[in-house]
């Protein structure tokens, strides 16, 4: 292997501060992300996730959700440093999907996701445990969204489970209910209602497990009657989309298309248009008709990027207050300078590596979802 600055440690060196890129000016900041860029070349791969702020997205070499963006960089043959701008659960996706020589780095450790948080190792096998008691757990598959910790993908792996996106979510629950009668969603009740009520599944079959609560906040009765129990879990982002925002813009608006994300609440997705994963939101706008109109419910940054690389039709944010992801956007130039710096001169930050055994695992739930049809 040629060894180049992403691929060779000095432990004799301090790694950079990071204090002394908080207060450097922007334009001080780009070209040194540009340099690091010119100096690593295809050694360093820097992924972008569509929710990332412009600022940074622009220096991404990949842009996409967090599982193509992983798929992608595991591609590279000449890829040894990772830098993913995203949130933690997706530098770990890559770290597990990458090869063993590659190292995944975060800019900012403190991007984390509060959907992922809602549900943790701790409280998915207390749950199991419980659940044992009442029903046969062999008989239950696992079903974890890919916005969740290496760990709970590992539990998945363990138990016969499998992991979704939201693009392929009922594929996904296809393929659990062929193998087994009752699925456990996990950690987004809304994508895992919204998917299995449009496989036919009827709401007085899918009860909510609160993890704080005594058998989730359920009766034996609803567990026994159940096909799919959904982990009181949510976006905060999606979650602020309501029907009246739907119903202010029709009014506003008439003859507006309404386009939202799966993980926004029924009743909103009840009153959409269409509703699709990021790739598909994105896809579904670059081809509307030009003077079209729509009213896009996901994330701030991405809405503003659709109506800046769209303006033949005009694109409007499905909520009048501001509503970005918030942990996403701890990703910024200061961090991505400061990650890059110390990456080209040997002293790595913010590496995000998954343990072996929870890699292992985890990577058995994944490529259960990449080999379906």
């Amino acid at each position: 292997m040629i060894a180049t600055p992403a691929a060779v440690d000095n432990p004799g060196l301090a790694a950079l501060p990071f204090e002394t890129y908080r207060q450097a000016p922007n334009a001080e900041l780009n070209e040194r992300i540009e340099a690091v860029k010119r100096e690593l070349g295809d050694a360093l791969l820097i992924l972008g996730h569509h929710y990332q702020q412009d600022e940074v997205i622009r220096f991404a070499d990949l842009r996409g959700d967090s599982l193509k963006l992983s798929q992608l960089a595991a591609e590279s043959r000449a890829c040894r440093a990772i830098v993913f701008c995203g949130v933690h659960f997706m530098a770990e996706t890559a770290d597990i999907l990458s090869r063993d020589e590659v190292t995944v780095h975060l800019p900012d450790m403190g991007a984390g996701c509060s959907m992922a948080d809602m549900a943790d190792l701790d409280s998915v096998e207390a749950a199991w445990a419980d659940l044992g008691e009442l029903i046969d757990v062999e008989d239950l598959t696992p079903v974890t969204y890919i916005n969740s910790t290496a760990e709970l993908k590992a539990f998945c792996g363990r138990h016969g489970g499998i992991v979704c996106t939201s693009t392929n979510a009922r594929k996904v629950l296809d393929w659990a209910f062929a193998k087994n009668s009752r699925a456990l969603f996990f950690p987004d009740q809304h994508l895992g209602r919204n998917t299995a009520r449009a496989m036919g599944i009827p709401l007085d079959r899918m009860h909510v497990w609160n993890p704080r609560l005594p058998l989730g906040g359920n009766s034996v009765e609803a567990i026994e009657n159940s096909r799919v129990l959904l982990w009181r879990g949510h976006c905060s982002v999606h979650q602020m989309f309501k029907p009246a925002h739907v119903g202010q813009f029709r009014k506003q608006f008439p003859g507006i298309k309404v386009l939202v994300h799966p993980e926004c609440m029924m009743e909103v997705v009840e009153l959409a248009d269409l509703v699709g994963s990021t790739e598909f939101i994105i896809k579904t706008v670059e081809n509307a008709p030009a003077g079209s109109t729509w009213a896009v419910g996901t994330e701030l940054h991405l809405v503003n990027r659709l109506a800046a690389e769209n303006p033949d039709k005009t694109i409007h944010f499905l909520s009048p207050m501001v509503c970005m992801c918030a942990t996403m956007s701890r990703i910024d130039l200061p961090h991505l300078a400061w990650c890059l710096d110390n990456l080209a001169r040997g002293t790595p930050v913010n590496q995000v590596k998954v343990p072996d055994e929870t890699a292992r695992w985890a990577r058995v739930a994944l490529q259960r979802m990449l080999d379906l049809p």
